[in-house]
């Protein structure tokens, strides 16, 4: 059987939707480091590792996400791995339509940054919002929630971004964000997908609650020179 696309999401990844941003060559690539620190080498040879270690920057951290766990690379070390839980959904329920969120372009770029390093639901560098669309909650004057797409490879798309201010938890901000996220992925005829931290067992309970099921269980890894 072939390996299912979303085994390999950061090389399918940049090897499509996210090549006009990739860097490196046909034995690895990473994303530009504006947009984010995903890399990934095109398989588990000494060349690729080699290459894919050539990639790590000298003040930066490199991210792999695998179905197979990432061998050692030379000359780098790991700062930190995790499991995760790669979720795809398969019953969306319908938005309720309550929330009217509002579209976050350009000029909201420093508010979700700001928002995101705050509470921290993955990479966000100061470009990661053009990897795809973003939508967000505004209140009291200030953005206290966001959701948006990340990987994005021909047929899947990720719900990513997810995070609300700790003052506005509790209402069901993240919850509206990522069900209408995804109903927008799978107009465009793409099945969303999204990854948590397998020991976060809350936060997995929630997103099968949104439509998703478990597909596989990811290996995360964070290099370092």
């Amino acid at each position: 059987m072939s390996p299912h696309p979303l085994d390999r999401p950061v090389w399918n990844a940049l090897n499509s939707h996210w090549s006009p941003l990739a860097e490196g060559d046909g034995t690895a690539l990473r994303l530009n480091p504006d947009h984010g620190p995903f890399a990934a080498a095109a398989d588990n040879g000494a060349a690729a590792r080699a290459a894919l270690a050539a990639l790590t920057p000298a003040t930066d951290e490199l991210w792999t996400v695998e179905r197979e766990q990432d061998p050692p690379l030379p000359g780098v070390h790991v700062v930190r791995q995790a499991a995760l839980a790669q979720m795809v959904a398969t019953d969306l329920p319908t938005p309720t339509g309550l929330i009217q969120p509002i579209e976050l372009t350009e000029e909201d770029a420093p508010a979700m940054r700001e928002l995101a390093l705050m509470t921290k639901p993955g990479p966000f560098r100061p470009f990661t919002h053009r990897l795809g669309r973003f939508i967000g909650i505004r209140q009291d004057g200030r953005l206290v929630a966001m959701a948006g797409e990340r990987l994005r490879l021909p047929g899947f798309a990720e719900v990513s971004g997810v995070c609300t201010h700790p003052d506005y938890r509790g209402r069901g901000h993240a919850s509206a964000l990522m069900l209408i996220v995804a109903h927008a992925m799978r107009q465009r005829g793409e099945t969303p997908f999204l990854h948590a931290y397998a020991a976060h067992e809350g936060t997995i309970a929630l997103y099968e609650k949104l439509g998703f099921r478990r597909r596989a269980t990811m290996h995360m890894m964070v290099f370092a020179r």
